[in-house]
């Protein structure tokens, strides 16, 4: 399980603002150890409100969402998009938009508490099928051509696939693997199919099902960071708007 960085900072912030209520009212130091420590309380506080309700930074860890997102990608998720939910608790206390498909969207899964990132391919109501490498949404075959443009290789291809107006580049490979070779399922009310777009690479809803509505972190929109080894220079030429 991934560590609670968001429980951990809540906390954090919560010890300080103590301090500083202790220092404030009771103690009165113009510096010590109370001082200090109450003293970080409103810092902690903008960082965890930008955090919880605006903003949050993650870095890709698999290849699941190749070629889109590669690993060592440094991303930026909209905490807001999907409604403004409450930090460690995740309740939702203000309705903003539903997720969309071809959303690239950063999630719970079902099965566990470790962040998880993949593209809405189904709504609720929708019927997913795959068959062959190839996408169905309400018995509809999602177009995919061949990137031209990309580096292929004897085994895989990027092909560019249109998720019912919404145009991305995934991976698949030229003989599919399980995944992806006769699958079908309908996505249940206030639930998400998600895939990832490396598709015969992918740990998705195939294998652990449909994602609750309340098990949303928030929308991907852009990179703006590659660093994918702790010795090598940070590049930006990845830097830009996620597709």
């Amino acid at each position: 399980m991934d560590l609670n960085f968001e429980l951990i900072l809540t906390l954090i912030f919560l010890l300080a603002g103590i301090f500083w209520l202790l220092n404030k009212f009771v103690v009165k130091q113009e510096e010590g150890l109370v001082e200090f420590v109450g003293s970080l309380a409103p810092v902690l506080g903008l960082v965890l409100i930008l955090r919880s309700f605006v903003v949050e930074p993650f870095q890709i860890p698999s290849q699941s969402m190749v070629p889109t997102l590669k690993v060592g990608d440094f991303i930026l998720v909209s905490k807001w998009t999907y409604g403004i939910r409450l930090p460690v608790l995740r309740t939702k206390v203000i309705e903003v938009s539903l997720p969309e498909r071809g959303d690239v969207m950063v999630f719970f899964p079902p099965h566990e508490d470790r962040y998880f990132i993949k593209r809405v391919v189904g709504l609720p109501g929708d019927k997913i099928q795959v068959l062959n490498g190839l996408l169905y949404v309400n018995g509809e075959q999602m177009q995919q051509t061949l990137a031209l443009e990309e580096a292929n290789s004897a085994r895989s291809m990027v092909m560019t696939e249109n998720l019912t107006g919404v145009e991305h580049l995934m991976q698949k490979r030229i003989s599919p693997t399980r995944l992806s070779q006769n699958y079908s399922s309908l996505v249940p009310e206030g639930h998400y199919f998600m895939m990832g777009d490396n598709r015969d690479n992918s740990s998705d809803s195939r294998v652990w099902g449909p994602v609750p509505e309340d098990r949303i972190v928030g929308k991907a929109f852009a990179r703006w960071m590659f660093w994918n080894e702790f010795f090598s220079v940070p590049s930006f030429d990845r830097a830009g708007k996620i597709q």
